[in-house]
């Protein structure tokens, strides 16, 4: 190969791993966009998960008092 050949070569190269150094830059920041995507859906599926929890806790604390209502009151419930 020639000097000039090398020389092209070379620019070639250059511009070739500029092209693929944009192309990850736009796929990072695909992934930077997923990645934020995924964090509200976990802090949403958190939140759900703590509220249905603390529903739970106060259906059985309810359903505990309506017991000793009906426990007091003489009336027999049935489930």
């Amino acid at each position: 190969m020639s000097q000039d050949e090398y020389t092209k070569l070379f620019v070639y190269m250059q511009n070739e791993f500029k092209n693929i150094g944009k192309r990850f830059d736009r796929v990072d920041k695909r992934f930077d966009v997923a990645q934020s995507q995924m964090d509200g859906l976990i802090k949403l599926i958190t939140d759900y998960n703590q509220e249905m929890l603390m529903l739970s806790h106060k259906v059985d604390r309810l359903e505990k008092w309506i017991n000793q209502i009906a426990t007091k009151a003489g009336v027999h419930l049935e489930y």
